[in-house]
């Protein structure tokens, strides 16, 4: 029996695989042997191979056209739809980031395909389980038309490590139609100490309840004793209390630590919806009526600015 093919776009940034990429290649084994399409330069993309190995992917399509990471979407999206005409896979899975989803939907006008997006769970009869109206409501869809593309929302998928492998590496020759937007210049904003939100095991949040941009220090403090990312709630970044980058929720960003420490945060079904898969949900807040206590493993009824010293005292003290 062969086994059908799932072409799975690579997601990286500054010469490291995203977090993301590995919970594509998950997903994509429920529906067939992942194969890694990987847009990118000779000076570091090798090592991105070699990585892709320990995710125990067993073929790369590499793509090293220029244009392919200098250019916005069209680029990707033609060369999918190539690809797809080529190999006939069952299935192209990306990131439902901004960029993944705009590529996925070219290519679904490309190929006349189906598209679904923001997919938490996919099946292996293709079935896609999706959270629509932020979260309050599941829905299990299926695409009838072409080859079905899948749009994954990060952080909703655990990666399941398998085993290491020597990826084979097949060089790409891709005809570029239409160049589009182009990149012309990128600026990397100073990194701190604090692990990526999207990428943290450990992921404290503030909301309203802080009370002010100055109370974020105790979130921050509570944070880098954990070894992890700080976030907050739409509340808390709206009122000027934390900036916009770190929101977590349905307009910010999906977080799936392994624990999530809300602070101060009333658990609006938007917020939820951002944070729902972490697998250990603390809550504390002195509301014990918030609605974020439905969904918490373990709640402390208190005032956060008594709760975190006390935390953060019994850290120290175990830190010893």
């Amino acid at each position: 029996m062969t086994t059908s093919t799932v072409l799975v776009l690579v997601e990286h940034a500054a010469g490291r695989l995203a977090k993301v990429t590995g919970e594509l290649l998950t997903a994509a084994r429920a529906l067939g042997e992942p194969v890694a399409v990987l847009f990118g330069a000779p000076e570091v993309d090798d090592p991105l191979v070699a990585e892709l190995g320990t995710l125990g992917v067993g073929s790369v399509l590499r793509v090293r056209d220029a244009r392919g990471t200098t250019y916005l979407a069209t680029p990707a999206a033609e060369a999918l739809a190539q690809l797809v005409a080529q190999r006939q896979p069952s299935a192209v899975l990306l990131a439902a980031t901004a960029d993944g989803k705009e590529i996925a939907g070219r290519l679904a006008v490309l190929t006349e395909s189906g598209l679904l997006t923001d997919i938490t769970e996919l099946h292996s009869d293709g079935t896609a389980v999706q959270e629509i109206f932020a979260g309050s409501t599941i829905v299990s869809s299926h695409v009838t038309v072409g080859t079905p593309i899948y749009a994954i929302k990060p952080g909703a998928i655990a990666p399941q490590p398998t085993q290491p492998t020597t990826p084979a590496v097949e060089e790409l020759d891709v005809e570029f139609s239409v160049e589009g937007a182009q990149i012309v210049e990128e600026v990397t904003e100073p990194k701190g100490s604090r692990p990526e939100l999207t990428d943290a095991d450990v992921v404290v949040a503030g909301g309203r309840g802080v009370g002010d941009a100055e109370g974020f220090t105790l979130i921050e403090q509570l944070a880098d004793a954990l070894g992890g990312a700080v976030g907050a709630s739409r509340a808390a970044t709206d009122g000027g209390l934390y900036p916009h980058q770190f929101q977590v929720g349905q307009t910010g960003k999906t977080v799936s630590p392994r624990l999530y420490i809300a602070c101060g945060i009333s658990g609006a079904i938007q917020h939820r919806a951002g944070m729902r898969t972490a697998q250990t949900i603390v809550v504390i807040n002195a509301d014990a009526s918030s609605p974020i206590f439905e969904i918490a493993d373990f709640g402390i009824v208190g005032d956060l600015h008594t709760v975190i010293p006390q935390a953060l005292a019994a850290l120290a003290v175990r830190a010893g």
